[in-house]
């Protein structure tokens, strides 16, 4: 379990994407508690997901700043 308040480093490859972006393009990131039903769901409580019925919402913060920078890294391919 993670702990709230507690900031948390995270490297996450998305695997095998192409997509060509032209002058102007915008990319936009979504950020989910889970990718059900593709993964297991996660209730957030700790307990068995797979017996429980109890659930709590969680919440995610990405941060931002000198201390905690965050980023995005794509490739570049030359065409």
């Amino acid at each position: 379990m993670l702990r709230p308040g507690k900031v948390y480093e995270y490297n996450i490859d998305v695997g095998d994407i192409a997509n060509v972006f032209l002058k102007g393009h915008r990319i936009r990131v979504e950020i989910a508690s889970s990718f059900f039903p593709l993964y297991s769901r996660n209730l957030n409580t700790g307990k068995d997901n797979l017996t429980t019925i109890e659930s709590q919402p969680a919440h995610q913060t990405i941060y931002h700043n000198a201390e905690f920078p965050s980023r995005i890294m794509l490739p570049v391919v030359e065409h």
